[in-house]
Protein backbone atom coordinates (compact mmCIF):
# COMPACT_ATOMS: atom_id res chain seq x y z
CA UNK A 1 0.00 0.00 0.00
CA UNK A 2 1.37 3.49 -1.09
CA UNK A 3 2.89 5.77 1.51
CA UNK A 4 0.19 8.68 0.69
CA UNK A 5 -2.79 6.46 1.45
CA UNK A 6 -1.54 5.05 4.83
CA UNK A 7 -3.27 8.19 6.60
CA UNK A 8 -6.21 7.55 5.72
CA UNK A 9 -6.08 3.28 6.77
CA UNK A 10 -4.79 5.02 9.96
CA UNK A 11 -7.76 7.34 10.80
CA UNK A 12 -10.18 4.59 10.02
CA UNK A 13 -8.44 2.44 12.18
CA UNK A 14 -9.54 4.26 14.88
CA UNK A 15 -13.23 4.92 13.40
CA UNK A 16 -12.67 9.25 12.77
CA UNK A 17 -12.73 8.93 9.63
CA UNK A 18 -11.36 12.56 9.24
CA UNK A 19 -10.39 11.77 5.44
CA UNK A 20 -6.90 13.36 4.22
CA UNK A 21 -8.97 13.46 1.06
CA UNK A 22 -6.47 15.16 -0.73
CA UNK A 23 -4.39 12.52 -0.27
CA UNK A 24 -6.95 9.53 -1.22
CA UNK A 25 -8.42 10.89 -4.09
CA UNK A 26 -8.11 13.70 -6.50
CA UNK A 27 -11.26 14.90 -6.89
CA UNK A 28 -11.73 18.34 -8.30
CA UNK A 29 -12.28 21.35 -5.86
CA UNK A 30 -11.41 19.00 -2.95
CA UNK A 31 -8.44 20.61 -1.61
CA UNK A 32 -9.86 23.74 -1.58
CA UNK A 33 -9.02 25.49 1.48
CA UNK A 34 -6.84 22.19 2.37
CA UNK A 35 -4.39 23.68 4.01
CA UNK A 36 -6.12 26.28 6.64
CA UNK A 37 -8.46 23.58 6.91
CA UNK A 38 -5.97 21.42 8.39
CA UNK A 39 -4.76 24.06 11.15
CA UNK A 40 -1.50 24.61 12.86
CA UNK A 41 1.37 22.65 11.48
CA UNK A 42 3.00 19.77 13.73
CA UNK A 43 6.41 21.73 13.25
CA UNK A 44 4.56 24.72 15.45
CA UNK A 45 2.57 22.72 17.35
CA UNK A 46 5.82 21.30 18.76
CA UNK A 47 7.50 24.80 19.19
CA UNK A 48 4.12 25.69 21.01
CA UNK A 49 6.50 25.51 24.39
CA UNK A 50 4.02 22.94 25.71
CA UNK A 51 5.04 21.64 29.67
CA UNK A 52 2.92 18.87 30.74
CA UNK A 53 2.93 14.88 32.45
CA UNK A 54 1.36 13.73 29.69
CA UNK A 55 3.81 15.17 27.10
CA UNK A 56 6.98 13.95 25.74
CA UNK A 57 8.84 13.44 22.54
CA UNK A 58 6.33 15.93 21.04
CA UNK A 59 3.10 14.17 21.63
CA UNK A 60 0.72 13.86 24.32
CA UNK A 61 -0.26 10.45 25.79
CA UNK A 62 -3.44 8.76 27.33
CA UNK A 63 -2.87 7.06 30.92
CA UNK A 64 -3.66 3.83 29.78
CA UNK A 65 -2.17 2.38 26.28
CA UNK A 66 -4.27 1.93 23.14
CA UNK A 67 -4.36 -1.30 21.74
CA UNK A 68 -3.33 -0.48 18.03
CA UNK A 69 -3.80 -2.61 15.04
CA UNK A 70 -1.15 -3.58 13.75
CA UNK A 71 -0.21 -1.94 10.50
CA UNK A 72 -0.61 -5.01 8.48
CA UNK A 73 -4.13 -5.31 9.21
CA UNK A 74 -4.75 -2.27 7.31
CA UNK A 75 -5.50 -3.57 4.11
CA UNK A 76 -8.26 -5.84 5.31
CA UNK A 77 -10.22 -3.08 7.37
CA UNK A 78 -9.81 -0.97 3.81
CA UNK A 79 -11.59 -3.65 2.10
CA UNK A 80 -13.88 -3.70 4.69
CA UNK A 81 -14.67 0.07 4.62
CA UNK A 82 -15.06 0.61 1.14
CA UNK A 83 -17.33 -2.63 0.86
CA UNK A 84 -19.77 -1.39 3.77
CA UNK A 85 -23.39 -0.70 3.25
CA UNK A 86 -25.43 1.83 3.35
CA UNK A 87 -27.09 0.74 7.16
CA UNK A 88 -24.89 3.76 9.47
CA UNK A 89 -27.23 6.80 7.38
CA UNK A 90 -30.85 6.66 7.89
CA UNK A 91 -33.06 5.76 5.30
CA UNK A 92 -35.73 8.35 5.87
CA UNK A 93 -36.55 11.87 6.60
CA UNK A 94 -34.79 12.72 10.52
CA UNK A 95 -37.40 14.84 12.60
CA UNK A 96 -35.42 17.95 12.80
CA UNK A 97 -36.82 20.52 15.10
CA UNK A 98 -36.43 23.96 15.31
CA UNK A 99 -34.80 24.87 18.85
CA UNK A 100 -37.39 26.85 21.05
CA UNK A 101 -35.19 28.86 23.10
CA UNK A 102 -36.31 31.18 25.73
CA UNK A 103 -34.99 34.90 26.05
CA UNK A 104 -32.65 34.00 28.87
CA UNK A 105 -30.65 30.70 29.44
CA UNK A 106 -31.89 28.80 32.30
CA UNK A 107 -31.35 26.92 35.23
CA UNK A 108 -30.46 23.80 33.12
CA UNK A 109 -31.21 22.88 29.73
CA UNK A 110 -29.72 20.81 26.83
CA UNK A 111 -30.28 21.33 23.10
CA UNK A 112 -29.07 18.45 20.91
CA UNK A 113 -27.90 19.97 17.76
CA UNK A 114 -26.33 17.00 15.95
CA UNK A 115 -23.49 14.43 16.78
CA UNK A 116 -21.30 16.10 19.72
CA UNK A 117 -22.74 20.01 19.35
CA UNK A 118 -25.03 20.51 22.28
CA UNK A 119 -26.16 23.93 23.35
CA UNK A 120 -26.33 23.62 27.39
CA UNK A 121 -27.95 26.02 29.89
CA UNK A 122 -26.12 25.91 33.34
CA UNK A 123 -27.19 28.45 35.71
CA UNK A 124 -28.14 30.90 33.68
CA UNK A 125 -25.40 31.06 31.01
CA UNK A 126 -24.86 29.98 27.06
CA UNK A 127 -22.12 26.99 26.62
CA UNK A 128 -21.54 25.39 23.07
CA UNK A 129 -20.11 22.52 22.67
CA UNK A 130 -17.71 20.92 19.64
CA UNK A 131 -19.57 23.17 17.27
CA UNK A 132 -19.96 21.69 13.56
CA UNK A 133 -22.01 23.36 11.51
CA UNK A 134 -20.65 22.17 8.01
CA UNK A 135 -21.67 19.61 5.63
CA UNK A 136 -18.92 17.26 6.03
CA UNK A 137 -16.50 16.53 8.78
CA UNK A 138 -13.19 16.33 6.70
CA UNK A 139 -10.65 18.83 5.39
CA UNK A 140 -12.03 19.27 2.23
CA UNK A 141 -15.54 20.59 1.73
CA UNK A 142 -15.90 18.14 -1.50
CA UNK A 143 -15.67 14.91 0.01
CA UNK A 144 -16.07 13.17 3.71
CA UNK A 145 -18.62 11.67 5.82
CA UNK A 146 -21.78 14.09 5.13
CA UNK A 147 -24.24 14.66 7.40
CA UNK A 148 -27.59 12.68 7.10
CA UNK A 149 -29.48 16.06 8.43
CA UNK A 150 -29.45 19.21 8.97
CA UNK A 151 -28.43 21.45 11.79
CA UNK A 152 -31.47 22.80 13.63
CA UNK A 153 -30.16 26.61 13.92
CA UNK A 154 -28.03 28.68 12.06
CA UNK A 155 -25.06 29.59 13.94
CA UNK A 156 -25.53 33.38 13.01
CA UNK A 157 -28.83 32.63 15.54
CA UNK A 158 -27.28 31.38 18.42
CA UNK A 159 -28.06 33.16 21.71
CA UNK A 160 -24.80 34.79 23.26
CA UNK A 161 -22.70 32.58 24.28
CA UNK A 162 -20.49 32.35 27.57
CA UNK A 163 -17.83 30.01 25.95
CA UNK A 164 -17.41 27.57 23.08
CA UNK A 165 -15.79 24.06 24.49
CA UNK A 166 -13.83 21.88 22.41
CA UNK A 167 -12.71 17.89 23.25
CA UNK A 168 -9.93 17.52 20.82
CA UNK A 169 -9.12 18.75 17.39
CA UNK A 170 -10.49 15.59 14.27
CA UNK A 171 -13.09 17.57 12.30
CA UNK A 172 -16.11 16.28 13.45
CA UNK A 173 -15.19 17.98 16.57
CA UNK A 174 -13.55 21.24 15.52
CA UNK A 175 -14.73 22.50 12.60
CA UNK A 176 -12.44 25.58 10.65
CA UNK A 177 -15.92 27.36 9.02
CA UNK A 178 -17.70 27.22 12.01
CA UNK A 179 -15.14 28.52 14.02
CA UNK A 180 -14.63 31.49 11.74
CA UNK A 181 -18.50 32.17 12.14
CA UNK A 182 -18.30 31.96 15.54
CA UNK A 183 -15.41 34.55 15.56
CA UNK A 184 -17.66 36.85 13.83
CA UNK A 185 -20.93 36.51 15.16
CA UNK A 186 -20.31 36.09 18.90
CA UNK A 187 -17.68 37.28 21.51
CA UNK A 188 -17.33 34.46 23.99
CA UNK A 189 -14.18 32.67 24.77
CA UNK A 190 -12.84 29.20 23.53
CA UNK A 191 -11.96 26.75 26.00
CA UNK A 192 -10.13 24.04 24.46
CA UNK A 193 -6.99 21.15 25.83
CA UNK A 194 -3.25 22.36 25.28
CA UNK A 195 -2.03 22.66 21.64
CA UNK A 196 -5.49 23.07 20.43
CA UNK A 197 -5.33 26.91 20.82
CA UNK A 198 -3.06 26.81 18.30
CA UNK A 199 -4.65 25.91 15.53
CA UNK A 200 -7.45 28.88 16.86
CA UNK A 201 -4.33 31.09 16.39
CA UNK A 202 -4.03 30.08 12.95
CA UNK A 203 -7.40 30.99 12.78
CA UNK A 204 -7.59 34.07 13.44
CA UNK A 205 -8.82 34.03 16.76
CA UNK A 206 -7.86 36.44 19.14
CA UNK A 207 -5.72 35.50 21.78
CA UNK A 208 -7.85 36.71 24.80
CA UNK A 209 -10.58 34.46 23.67
CA UNK A 210 -8.47 31.31 23.58
CA UNK A 211 -7.99 28.85 27.09
CA UNK A 212 -5.78 26.20 27.05
CA UNK A 213 -5.85 24.03 29.55
CA UNK A 214 -4.19 20.58 30.62
CA UNK A 215 -6.05 17.70 32.28
CA UNK A 216 -7.40 19.16 35.78
CA UNK A 217 -6.63 22.60 35.14
CA UNK A 218 -9.35 25.33 35.45
CA UNK A 219 -10.96 28.74 33.74
CA UNK A 220 -13.99 30.91 35.38
CA UNK A 221 -15.46 32.74 32.90
CA UNK A 222 -18.49 34.97 33.74
CA UNK A 223 -19.76 32.99 36.69
CA UNK A 224 -19.10 29.44 35.58
CA UNK A 225 -16.18 26.75 36.14
CA UNK A 226 -14.69 24.63 33.13
CA UNK A 227 -12.29 22.29 33.98
CA UNK A 228 -10.61 19.87 31.37
CA UNK A 229 -10.82 16.20 32.32
CA UNK A 230 -9.15 13.13 31.32
CA UNK A 231 -10.59 11.61 28.16
CA UNK A 232 -9.34 8.01 26.54
CA UNK A 233 -8.70 9.11 22.57
CA UNK A 234 -6.13 10.61 20.43
CA UNK A 235 -5.34 13.64 18.00
CA UNK A 236 -4.95 14.99 14.40
CA UNK A 237 -5.84 16.84 11.51
CA UNK A 238 -2.72 16.28 8.65
CA UNK A 239 -0.56 13.52 8.64
CA UNK A 240 0.43 13.30 12.18
CA UNK A 241 -1.53 12.20 15.21
CA UNK A 242 -1.58 13.51 19.28
CA UNK A 243 0.24 16.99 18.74
CA UNK A 244 -2.36 18.11 20.66
CA UNK A 245 -4.62 17.21 23.76
CA UNK A 246 -7.88 15.78 23.91
CA UNK A 247 -10.28 16.06 26.84
CA UNK A 248 -13.77 15.81 28.04
CA UNK A 249 -14.57 19.29 30.30
CA UNK A 250 -16.89 19.72 33.88
CA UNK A 251 -18.91 22.64 33.28
CA UNK A 252 -20.01 23.69 36.64
CA UNK A 253 -22.04 26.69 38.04
CA UNK A 254 -23.37 27.75 41.44
CA UNK A 255 -26.07 25.19 41.78
CA UNK A 256 -25.88 23.14 38.81
CA UNK A 257 -22.73 20.60 36.81
CA UNK A 258 -22.45 19.05 33.66
CA UNK A 259 -19.69 16.87 32.51
CA UNK A 260 -19.10 16.41 28.59
CA UNK A 261 -17.91 13.34 27.60
CA UNK A 262 -16.32 14.74 23.75
CA UNK A 263 -15.33 11.94 22.51
CA UNK A 264 -13.70 8.91 24.39
CA UNK A 265 -13.05 5.24 24.77
CA UNK A 266 -13.99 3.61 28.71
CA UNK A 267 -11.33 4.90 30.98
CA UNK A 268 -11.85 4.62 34.85
CA UNK A 269 -10.74 8.15 35.41
CA UNK A 270 -13.98 9.27 34.66
CA UNK A 271 -15.11 7.50 38.58
CA UNK A 272 -11.91 10.09 39.55
CA UNK A 273 -13.90 12.85 37.58
CA UNK A 274 -16.77 12.06 39.30
CA UNK A 275 -15.35 12.14 42.76
CA UNK A 276 -13.10 15.24 42.16
CA UNK A 277 -16.28 17.25 40.32
CA UNK A 278 -19.65 15.67 40.66
CA UNK A 279 -21.68 14.17 41.03
CA UNK A 280 -23.31 15.76 37.85
CA UNK A 281 -26.88 16.51 37.23
CA UNK A 282 -26.65 15.76 33.63
CA UNK A 283 -23.86 14.09 31.61
CA UNK A 284 -23.37 14.43 28.15
CA UNK A 285 -21.47 11.41 26.33
CA UNK A 286 -21.05 10.03 23.31
CA UNK A 287 -22.06 6.33 22.08
CA UNK A 288 -22.01 6.03 18.67
CA UNK A 289 -19.04 5.26 16.03
CA UNK A 290 -17.94 2.66 17.67
CA UNK A 291 -16.12 -0.69 16.49
CA UNK A 292 -14.21 -3.76 18.39
CA UNK A 293 -11.14 -2.89 16.23
CA UNK A 294 -10.59 0.56 17.80
CA UNK A 295 -12.91 0.00 21.42
CA UNK A 296 -10.39 1.93 23.40
CA UNK A 297 -10.87 5.41 21.66
CA UNK A 298 -15.18 5.40 21.37
CA UNK A 299 -17.35 4.56 24.07
CA UNK A 300 -19.82 1.92 22.90
CA UNK A 301 -23.57 2.56 24.70
CA UNK A 302 -22.86 -0.05 27.55
CA UNK A 303 -20.14 1.79 28.51
CA UNK A 304 -21.32 5.33 28.35
CA UNK A 305 -23.98 3.48 31.08
CA UNK A 306 -20.96 3.01 33.27
CA UNK A 307 -19.36 6.01 32.78
CA UNK A 308 -22.53 8.15 33.74
CA UNK A 309 -23.01 5.59 36.83
CA UNK A 310 -19.08 6.06 37.66
CA UNK A 311 -19.06 10.07 37.46
CA UNK A 312 -22.12 10.08 39.39
CA UNK A 313 -24.56 11.07 37.01
CA UNK A 314 -28.24 11.82 36.96
CA UNK A 315 -29.70 12.15 33.69
CA UNK A 316 -27.06 11.58 30.29
CA UNK A 317 -27.75 12.88 26.83
CA UNK A 318 -26.37 10.32 24.25
CA UNK A 319 -24.42 12.53 21.43
CA UNK A 320 -22.12 11.45 18.94
CA UNK A 321 -24.62 9.03 16.82
CA UNK A 322 -26.74 9.29 13.57
CA UNK A 323 -25.73 12.76 12.29
CA UNK A 324 -22.40 11.08 10.45
CA UNK A 325 -21.48 7.68 9.46
CA UNK A 326 -17.73 7.09 10.88
CA UNK A 327 -18.61 3.08 11.66
CA UNK A 328 -19.72 -0.02 10.41
CA UNK A 329 -22.81 -0.74 12.56
CA UNK A 330 -26.29 0.63 11.88
CA UNK A 331 -27.55 3.94 12.48
CA UNK A 332 -29.54 3.54 15.09
CA UNK A 333 -28.12 0.65 17.05
CA UNK A 334 -26.52 2.93 19.40
CA UNK A 335 -29.80 4.09 20.78
CA UNK A 336 -31.59 1.31 20.89
CA UNK A 337 -28.53 -0.69 22.82
CA UNK A 338 -28.36 2.28 25.02
CA UNK A 339 -32.04 2.22 26.02
CA UNK A 340 -32.08 -1.50 26.75
CA UNK A 341 -28.41 -1.02 29.39
CA UNK A 342 -29.94 2.11 31.00
CA UNK A 343 -33.53 0.42 32.03
CA UNK A 344 -31.09 -2.42 33.62
CA UNK A 345 -29.38 -0.53 35.68
CA UNK A 346 -32.18 2.22 36.06
CA UNK A 347 -30.41 5.12 34.54
CA UNK A 348 -32.56 7.92 33.09
CA UNK A 349 -31.66 8.84 29.52
CA UNK A 350 -32.94 12.00 27.32
CA UNK A 351 -33.46 11.35 23.77
CA UNK A 352 -34.73 14.23 21.74
CA UNK A 353 -35.05 14.65 18.06
CA UNK A 354 -32.06 17.01 17.04
CA UNK A 355 -32.91 20.43 17.82
CA UNK A 356 -35.50 19.51 20.86
CA UNK A 357 -34.75 21.31 24.22
CA UNK A 358 -34.44 19.57 27.30
CA UNK A 359 -35.63 21.15 30.30
CA UNK A 360 -33.85 19.26 33.01
CA UNK A 361 -35.48 21.34 35.94
CA UNK A 362 -38.52 19.88 35.14
CA UNK A 363 -37.75 16.10 36.47
CA UNK A 364 -36.87 13.12 34.95
CA UNK A 365 -40.22 12.10 34.79
CA UNK A 366 -40.45 14.65 31.83
CA UNK A 367 -37.58 13.56 29.82
CA UNK A 368 -38.45 12.97 26.52
CA UNK A 369 -37.94 9.46 25.60
CA UNK A 370 -40.42 8.71 22.81
CA UNK A 371 -39.18 6.47 20.04
CA UNK A 372 -39.10 8.91 17.12
CA UNK A 373 -36.14 6.87 15.02
CA UNK A 374 -38.60 3.58 14.28
CA UNK A 375 -40.49 6.02 11.95
CA UNK A 376 -37.32 6.90 10.07
CA UNK A 377 -36.36 3.24 9.55
CA UNK A 378 -39.95 2.52 8.05
CA UNK A 379 -40.05 5.49 5.90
Amino acid sequence: MSRLRLPFVETALTGATQLTTALVAPVSGATRGLHRSIGASRRALRRSGIISPHYAGGLFHNTLPLQVTDATDNAPLLLDWLRRDDRGRPPGTVPVERPQLPDAAAELAATWLGHATVLLEVDGRWVLTDPVWSDRVSPSAAVGPRRSHPVPMPVEQLPRLSAVVISHDHYDHLDTATVDALVRTQDCAFVVPLGVGQHLRVWGVPLHRIHELDWDGRVELEGLAFTCTEARHFSGRGLSRNNTLWASWVVAGPRHRVLFGGDTGYTPAFGATGAAYGPFDLTVLPIGAYDPRWRDVHLDPEEAVRVHREAGGAVLLPIHWLTFDLAFHAWDEPVERLLVEAGAQGVSVATPPPGRRVELEEGVEDLPSQDWWSGVRRH
